[in-house]
């Protein structure tokens, strides 16, 4: 009798145990990204409608914005478009201005981050772009076409942000690298790396994922006509003496110099 109540009082235990356990992922478990817009002190939501009245230039331009996809509509939202990113703005429409009331994710990048998460991560490698000195939005435009300022079918080469600051790089040269003719996002990610030069592979790994030919004799490296085996050996290829002018050259076909 005793170890009958004793089974039922374990079971009944375990079982609530499982229902609580049950119940706890249920509710931290969704289907769905949740995010949280910014909040500003004192301030509540108005929509989109009163932005307009000031900012008509960006808003005018926005529907055709990668963003504005994100825009919640209907009620339960308020039509928070602009509010998404930049926080309730209330009292900044009150005031007719100022900085302390709205929130600028041009001056801090932590509003961007709450969406791309693998951004903050990146920027946290060792090789990245200075934040502080550089913002999403020197290279970014949120309120206008596509998020990346060019390239796609947009009429400017998809280098053209990048070039607007690495001026020493745009050429044109004699002899061009082809890689450039892609992007510079052929060989660099600009978000950050654990490569120096926020390259996307290390040392010569990088050049062989394009100068890559199969190889028919063991212990050699055969590239263009000629056994890389030993060049290899003694650094990247842009350090070893080799091909130093990796974005292009005027007196060199090899991209030496």
């Amino acid at each position: 009798m005793i170890s009958r109540l004793l089974r039922y009082k374990n079971s009944i235990l375990f079982g609530g145990v499982a229902l609580w356990g049950l119940t706890l992922v249920s509710c931290v478990m969704v289907n769905r990204t949740i995010i949280m817009p910014p909040q500003v002190a004192g301030a509540t939501f108005v929509g989109s409608k009163n932005c307009v009245e000031c900012h008509g230039a960006i808003t005018s331009a926005f529907a055709d914005a990668t963003h504005a996809k994100l825009q919640a509509q209907g009620e339960n939202a308020k039509n928070i478009g602009c509010e998404s990113c930049h926080g309730p703005g209330s009292v900044h429409a009150k005031k007719g201005s100022g900085h302390t009331n709205i929130v600028n994710p041009g001056r801090n990048p932590e509003m961007c981050f709450q969406c791309h998460l693998d951004k903050r991560g990146e920027f946290a490698l060792p090789h990245a772009h200075p934040m502080g000195k550089v913002t999403c939005t020197d290279c970014h435009d949120p309120h206008k076409g596509d998020a990346i300022m060019s390239g796609g079918t947009q009429l400017a080469a998809a280098n053209e942000t990048c070039l607007k600051c690495h001026s020493a790089q745009r050429g044109p040269y004699v002899f061009e690298h082809e890689a450039l003719r892609e992007n510079c996002t052929t060989c660099h990610n600009p978000h950050g790396t654990v490569n120096d030069k926020m390259l996307k592979a290390r040392n010569q790994t990088l050049c062989l994922q394009c100068h890559y030919q199969q190889q028919t004799v063991g212990g050699q490296l055969w590239i263009g006509g000629r056994d890389h085996a030993a060049f290899v050996q003694r650094g990247t290829c842009w350090t070893a003496g080799c091909h130093e002018a990796v974005h292009g050259s005027h007196v060199n076909s090899s991209l030496r110099f």
